[in-house]
């Protein structure tokens, strides 16, 4: 399978679903633009100020799981993001403004998740959170053309790839999955001529990430065997059955956290004793709590575009102390840094489009475009600089760990496998 045959695949997935999506929920049309009217006016400083943006806030939008399949990553996400906020605020705010964040649950739910987006939209500056790959895609087309206000998903689609405004921070699953086949193989758990499974959930996430294990398997000699489920679907018995019966060496598996428990603590009562590694979403220390933790902890890894917040480097043990100042009666996950990481990523954008005077969305835009080396503090160096790239090739993998604050330890440091580096992305 060709790099460039699989990239068009996805974009065509993702045309589709986005498009009978925003058909079904009228929201292609034009956007009522209410918003403030003062897309480029200027400030009594001469900054040129966007839609959303008043003399006294920076209000950006926060489209979120609190009660949905993402529940436990949604929570810690938006915290973290009005700690992010809280701390920006009080050394003074971004351009003599304070940053407010304007937070809509969607629960997983293509409806209200669009329908979120449509109402804030005209509101915000643009948008530091929006979970759901499919959702995503949803506004895409709108995104491009009309509103442009930047958004940072917590979705990591290569169909997301290419959009000027919709901007993935980290690597894309297709990229992530190849990394985690690469551990595998380095690790020798797996070898050229095996069966590995890979256990997905239908749509933008789980068939992206199948893309890359696909591309992976076909470069070190593999063979896939699929088994699609749906997000609701949260008994792997099934699966676990016909993996078994495939006699696959390994799995991957591209879906929420209680899939990957399920499947775990249902291979491991079945002494099914595959390694498993999972995705950056398809683990929350929730989990270790459940029958299926001693088995977590033995047989599954996870991918994740940064350090865990367990990390005892700077960044990670700052943010986790001043995460449970705040919040002492919450857990510790990795929605904590990827939440953190979008809100400093937006504010240095931000900060920079106030120094140019262009604090509009387009200049928004143009300021991370800027942004070619940036790093802060958990881990990897992203580039901005290209919006048909993904910012980093390099994945970190983690291992279940009680012990650890968050649950997860690093066994192999941010790595991009040559396999992810040649990778190619194309049209």
């Amino acid at each position: 399978m060709k790099a460039r045959t699989v990239r068009k695949n996805s974009r065509a997935h993702a045309a589709v679903l986005a498009t009978a999506l925003a058909l079904a929920l009228g929201v292609t049309g034009c956007s009522s633009k209410a918003g403030t009217g003062s897309e480029g006016k200027e400030d009594e400083k001469g900054v040129k100020v966007g839609d959303g943006i008043t003399d006294k806030t920076i209000p950006l939008g926060a489209l979120t799981d609190l009660t949905g399949v993402y529940a436990s990553l949604g929570k810690s996400i938006t915290q973290s993001q009005q700690l992010w906020a809280k701390d920006v605020n009080a050394a003074g705010g971004i351009c003599g403004r304070k940053v407010e964040l304007v937070v809509r649950d969607h629960g997983y739910d293509p409806q209200k998740a669009v329908s979120a987006y449509t109402e804030l939209e005209p509101k915000v500056a643009g948008f530091v959170q929006f979970i759901g790959s499919p959702f995503v895609a949803a506004v895409k087309q709108r995104v491009d053309g009309q509103d442009k206000g930047l958004v940072l998903p917590q979705a990591w689609s290569a169909s997301l790839l290419g959009s000027p405004s919709i901007r993935t921070i980290g690597t894309t699953y297709d990229i992530e999955t190849i990394n985690a086949i690469d551990f595998l193989l380095t690790q020798k758990k797996i070898t050229k001529g095996d069966r590995i499974g890979h256990v997905y959930f239908e749509g933008d996430y789980g068939e992206n990430a199948l893309q890359g294990s696909k591309y992976a398997a076909e470069k070190a000699g593999l063979t896939i065997v699929e088994q699609k489920i749906k997000p609701t679907d949260n008994d792997m018995s099934a699966q676990v059955a016909a993996l078994k019966q495939a006699g696959v060496k390994a799995v991957v598996i591209s879906a929420g956290p209680r899939q990957a428990a399920s499947l775990v603590g249902v291979a491991a009562a079945g002494r099914f004793g595959v390694p498993i590694i999972g995705n950056n979403s398809a683990f929350a220390p929730q989990i270790l709590a459940t029958p299926a933790g001693p088995a977590l902890m033995k047989n599954y890894y996870v991918a994740s575009p940064s350090l865990p917040i367990g990390s005892p480097e700077p960044g990670p043990a700052k943010l986790a102390k001043d995460y449970l100042a705040a919040y002492p009666k919450d857990d510790l996950d990795n929605g904590v840094i990827a939440g953190y990481s979008a809100g400093t990523v937006y504010g240095e954008a931000l900060t920079k489009a106030c120094a140019d005077k262009n604090l509009t969305r387009e200049g928004i835009g143009k300021a991370l475009l800027t942004m070619k080396s940036y790093e802060n503090g958990f881990g990897i160096t992203h580039d901005f600089s290209d919006p048909k790239a993904p910012t980093t090739r390099q994945s970190v993998i983690m291992q279940p760990d009680s012990k650890m604050p968050g649950g997860l330890r690093v066994v192999q440091e941010p790595t991009a496998s040559k396999v992810a580096e040649e990778f190619t992305f194309g049209e």
